[in-house]
């Protein structure tokens, strides 16, 4: 369990809030939308309402005492630099900051951020992976070039084993796992036999992925 703060109660802050209480975290929510803080304020630990451009409203919220500080503003870039450089001044441990575009990025890590997350971009790239490939159900982007997906088993791979099919250096894809509904076989064998109803989650490039999902169609 860790203790969060995340400033900022938009659509993301939301969504972002309460998968946090699902996981079992301590989260604490600040917007200087009072209606927002209401509505929400009943579901998490504590709950604030206030500006955080003004470093009084920060300080006051001690916010070095938490694992990890979400800035989710969206609408408002300015006072997001301005929030995530008054954390970092305040002694916070983690900030992370929510950007729409690169050049957001770069000033946002300047100010202090640890970290940026794009959550627009990030729905948008999985989308456009899985509309313009058959099969692909997931992916995770690890850099440019590299990412971790879920697959549907390919047509010619039933019933031959991973030794058989010798992935790796026949498609340039590592197996990571096998799933078979809400169940998963992490790591799964050489021996393993791929079935009709498999999923299985490869690591790889984007092209090798298409080039493979693309023979079950």
């Amino acid at each position: 369990m860790k203790s969060i703060l995340i400033i900022g109660m938009g659509k993301f802050g939301k969504l972002l809030g309460s998968r946090l209480l699902e996981l079992g975290n301590e989260v604490m929510i600040v917007d200087k939308d009072e209606a927002t803080i209401q509505e929400l304020a009943p579901m998490y630990t504590n709950s604030y309402i206030g500006n955080c451009t003004n470093e009084g409203v920060l300080r006051s919220l001690g916010v070095n005492n938490f694992d990890i500080c979400f800035v989710a503003i969206g609408t408002d870039f300015q006072s997001s630099l301005e929030i995530t450089s008054l954390l970092k001044d305040l002694g916070a441990k983690y900030v992370i900051s929510k950007a729409e575009r690169d050049i957001q990025a770069k000033f946002l890590l300047r100010n202090g951020a640890d970290e940026i997350v794009y959550p627009e971009r990030d729905v948008a790239l999985k989308l456009a992976m899985r509309c313009n490939a058959h099969n692909i159900f997931d992916f995770i982007e690890l850099t440019s070039d590299l990412g971790i997906f879920e697959i549907a088993v390919p047509k010619k791979w039933l019933k031959h084993t991973i030794a058989e099919l010798n992935i790796r250096k026949r498609f340039s894809v590592n197996v990571l796992a096998i799933k078979k509904g809400s169940s998963i076989n992490p790591m799964p064998g050489p021996e393993y036999i791929f079935c009709p109803e498999d999923h299985i989650v490869v690591l790889g490039k984007p092209n090798d992925i298409i080039n493979i999902s693309g023979k079950n169609s």
